[in-house]
C-alpha cells in the first residue's frame, strides 16, 4: 500500500510522533509514504505568516528531516493542477482539495486527522484516520 500524508501528520512524524495512533506510526515506519509538494507549499507559506510554528526549526529542516525518513516526493504536475476544476468544492482550504485531488489521481490513502475531508470519500478518496 501507498500513503499520503497531510500536512499536518508530516509535521507530527517528524517532530510529534506522540499525537500519532499507534497504527499510524506503524504504517509511516513500514510502508511506501508520500509527502505532495502542496504539503511544502503550505507548511512555508504558514510558517511566514507566523501561523504556524516549527519551534526552532524551519521549513527546510522538516524537508531534510522528510528525507532521512525515506519519504517520497510527490510533485504537482500539470495535468493535477490544470484539472484540478474538476473536483467539488465541498472544503474551502485549497491545500487539503489539493491533496484530495492528488489521493484520488495516484490511488494513495491520505492519512489525516481532518474530519471534515471525509466528504470526499463518496468521490473515492480513500482515508486513514489517526
Amino acid at each position: 500500500m501507498s500513503y499520503l500524508l497531510d500536512s499536518h501528520v508530516l509535521i507530527w512524524s517528524i517532530a510529534d510522533t506522540a499525537r500519532l495512533s499507534p497504527k499510524a506510526k506503524d504504517i509511516i515506519s513500514k510502508e511506501n509514504i508520500y509527502v505532495s509538494a502542496a504539503s511544502w507549499w503550505e507548511i512555508s507559506i504558514k510558517f511566514k505568516l507566523g501561523k504556524l510554528k516549527l519551534g526552532d526549526k524551519t521549513p527546510e529542516d522538516f524537508l531534510q528531516a522528510s528525507q532521512e525518513l525515506e519519504f517520497k516526493d510527490l510533485p504537482l504536475s500539470e495535468v493535477e493542477t490544470s484539472s484540478f476544476h474538476k473536483l467539488e468544492l465541498l472544503t474551502k482550504d485549497p491545500f487539503d482539495r489539493m491533496l484530495v485531488w492528488q489521493a484520488i489521481q495516484h490511488n494513495l490513502i491520505l492519512i489525516s486527522k481532518d474530519n471534515r475531508l471525509s466528504v470526499y470519500e463518496k468521490l473515492g478518496l480513500k482515508l486513514l484516520w489517526l
